[in-house]
């Protein structure tokens, strides 16, 4: 799989870290979460499957690939990936290429980072760019209420995905995806496309680093695996290559953990063969598959995609603020800030930087629900929106003392 050219950058930089975790966080990495080591401790490169194992399915796996073929069916009849309404006008192509639209629509409920997908969570909001539609956006807002009857607020492009091959079907076609970020809070949806709001830690369960640093999937299942991939490289110079991008997309061997670099690290394990939507394309057996649930197509990378954008975001524009309600404690505050990054941010100092920052103000009221003493309610103060929309915010960038 192709990287992004928006997403690739220098892998050895690490920058704007997001937090340190509190102290002694990192000490506890498993040794075993280590690229050294020789050929005797590496996990053995799976046998090609064989015809029996191929297509064998399990749990969320097997809903995502009842729907395999839904693109490839639908661009026959001219409908892309999404289910196209009666009235719906004819998809823009031009010679064999096809133009759709993609939501990744976030929100942030009990403390957890959401997505909203249809088609039991194997698919992001999508349909085609029709001549109907007066924009791009108008586009966008009206699959996303048809298909999950979420209105759409403010929404940015993400990315344009073009690559030849994004899904797995035969029709020829060539589809450009126009994605777009939004955020937003969680509310009702339509039961009509299965729409529901998922948790992203549910596809990337490397990616949550607040409960466990690193998590234990990491040290367990990627690492072994890893080796075996690079194991497998004949040329050394390959597998040198192979070492230097595993070590910097995971953080291993003492490097730090970068945790802008969500689609690099989907993308290695693509490569890699390690994650359901590679596997599949070579009629592999799936349950050999690491731990993260797939999605059809190339929506994971999608996802990604956008998970890797919020989390460089948040370090210099306030889109936390389209996350929150209208008064809040200031420890709501700090974990949906945690829940986008996947780390722990240090309390005194989060909090240091909010008040150093004018960023919100007291309402005068206090939450009696804490489970302790009542904590003040704030609210974000009016011309914060304004202000921080032209010069930034450090809000995230909480260090440990």
């Amino acid at each position: 799989m192709k990287t992004d050219p928006a997403a690739t950058r220098d892998r050895a930089t690490a920058r704007h870290r997001i937090s340190q975790p509190a102290a002694g966080q990192r000490d506890s990495r498993p040794g075993s979460s280590s690229l050294e080591g020789g050929a005797d401790d590496l996990a053995a490169v799976p046998a090609p499957p064989t015809p029996a194992q191929a297509g064998r399915r399990s749990g969320v796996a097997a809903a995502c690939h009842g729907n395999r073929g839904t693109r490839a069916s639908a661009s026959r009849s001219g409908q892309s990936g999404a289910i196209r309404p009666p009235s719906a006008g004819p998809a823009i192509a031009t010679h064999g290429i096809e133009a759709e639209l993609i939501a990744v629509l976030v929100a942030v409920t009990d403390g957890e980072p959401r997505v909203l997908t249809i088609r039991q969570g194997c698919l992001l909001p999508s349909g085609p760019f029709e001549t109907a539609h007066r924009s791009l956006q108008a586009g966008l807002r009206a699959w996303v209420e048809r298909q999950t009857s979420h209105p759409l607020g403010y929404v940015e492009q993400l990315y344009t995905f073009a690559d030849r091959d994004r899904s797995d079907d035969d029709t020829g076609r060539r589809m450009v995806s126009i994605s777009y970020l939004g955020l937003t809070r969680q509310a009702r949806t339509s039961d009509q496309h299965d729409a529901a709001w998922r948790n992203w830690y549910r596809y990337f369960p490397w990616e949550d680093w607040r409960d466990s640093a690193p998590p234990s999937v990491i040290a367990r299942s990627i690492v072994p695996r890893l080796k075996a991939w690079m194991a497998a490289a004949d040329d050394p110079a390959l597998r040198r290559e192979r070492q230097q991008r595993a070590r910097i997309a995971f953080g291993l061997n003492g490097l730090p953990w970068n945790e802008e670099l969500v689609l690099q690290r989907y993308e290695l394990l693509f490569e890699a063969g390690l994650v359901p939507e590679a596997i599949r394309r070579h009629g592999g057996d799936e349950s050999e598959a690491l731990p993260g649930e797939p999605m059809l197509h190339d929506h994971r990378r999608i996802l990604a995609t956008g998970i890797a954008r919020l989390r460089a975001k948040i370090k210099y524009r306030p889109v936390v603020f389209e996350l929150m309600p209208e008064s809040f404690t200031l420890l709501q505050l700090q974990r949906v800030v945690e829940a986008l990054a996947g780390q722990r941010l240090h309390k005194q100092n989060f909090r240091r930087l909010v008040d150093q920052q004018a960023l919100v103000e007291e309402t005068g009221g206090v939450m009696t629900e804490t489970g302790g003493r009542p904590a003040k309610l704030f609210r974000f103060r009016p011309q914060v929106l304004v202000e921080r929309a032209v010069a930034g915010t450090k809000l995230p960038l909480a260090r440990s003392g």
